[in-house]
């Protein structure tokens, strides 16, 4: 057995379990609250506004998945490249994967390492990005999900040496009211709650919680409609969420691009094309162009109104690690 796995206590150790390494672990999603408290019984996370990975370091193979699989060593080669380098030991970790505006992450940013899949491009981008870990699933031989969230923390810390791109992801005890004032005051995206006795479920669970300093949620793009003036492209996304398997109409979003992304994203939109239209119901938008609803874009916005619509959205970048169907409302 390992050694840090030997200097758990004894009634800890029962909730490990011998394992060969698994190809796939669900990662376990947060819940989003509107509540805001402080307890002893949870800690206190920076909410990331990044790409969610797991990795799996089995020997010399070292594999990034996206928490949809897909396989991200060629977009982040760095990070590939740092895991065996500060760790010689086999693990699952569980992360978020950055880049830095200043001292805020950006996803917008993000998007330039997010889009390019050859490893030399990736890395001639110029775009510094860093693997914040938080969560440890599994240490040679053992799955550790059955541990307490805050035993994994610990193990966590030693397993890996944490140098650049590679970062141990810090937390709060108690204070979390405070905590997240100072996220908010610091432009974060928001704090995650996370109860310190759970254990790792892969599904989404109310033992994480996320408390939000913005509105941002990824929502489906099933239209969009012709550009005006000189815009090229299109004019702007027509977008939605999913109730009871309906997608169901949230407004138009025609802000938040540059020229770049008008080309790109009409090109995808144009090849994915229908007669049909994906929303529910008649959405009063006149001339739109409708699309097969598999394009996960996320989205920055104000508030929701009475009416079920966002108000003053913008585009912040296409997300590719989640599944249309698994997209609803949070707030």
């Amino acid at each position: 057995m390992n050694n840090l796995l030997q200097r758990l206590p004894n009634e800890v150790k029962k909730g490990l379990m011998e394992e060969c390494m698994p190809q796939w672990v669900g990662p376990m999603l947060a819940t989003l609250t509107h509540d805001r408290f402080s307890s002893r019984e949870w800690i206190f996370e920076r909410k990331f506004d990044g790409e969610r990975c797991l990795v799996f370091k089995n020997g010399k193979e070292v594999r990034l998945l996206s928490r949809n699989q897909k396989y991200l060593n060629n977009n982040y080669p760095e990070i590939a490249g740092a895991i065996p380098k500060y760790c010689d030991v086999d693990l699952v970790v569980d992360g978020e994967i950055v880049a830095f505006d200043g001292n805020v992450t950006s996803f917008s940013l993000l998007q330039g390492r997010m889009q390019v899949r050859d490893p030399e491009k990736a890395l001639r981008t110029g775009i510094k990005v860093y693997y914040y870990i938080f969560d440890l699933l599994y240490l040679d031989g053992y799955n550790l999900r059955q541990l307490e969230l805050s035993y994994r923390k610990r193990l966590l810390k030693h397993a890996l040496d944490f140098t650049d791109p590679l970062r141990f992801t810090n937390h709060r005890n108690t204070d979390g009211e405070a905590y997240y004032q100072e996220a908010c005051s610091k432009g974060w995206e928001g704090v995650i709650a996370k109860r310190a006795a759970s254990k790792y479920v892969s599904k989404r669970s109310r033992d994480w919680l996320k408390f939000k300093c913005v509105n941002q949620q990824e929502l489906v793009i099933g239209g969009y409609t012709e550009p005006g003036g000189k815009r090229t492209g299109f004019g702007a996304l027509l977008v939605g969420f999913y109730k009871d398997n309906k997608l169901i109409y949230a407004g138009k979003v025609g802000t938040g691009y540059d020229e770049e992304t008008l080309r790109s994203l009409s090109k995808k939109l144009q090849e994915s094309e229908q007669d049909a239209i994906p929303f529910e119901g008649d959405i009063g938008v006149k001339g739109a162009h409708w699309v097969e609803p598999k394009l996960v874009a996320e989205i920055g916005f104000t508030e929701w109104t009475n009416q079920g619509k966002l108000r003053h959205p913008r585009y912040l970048g296409l997300r590719r690690d989640k599944k249309a169907e698994q997209v609803y409302r949070e707030g």
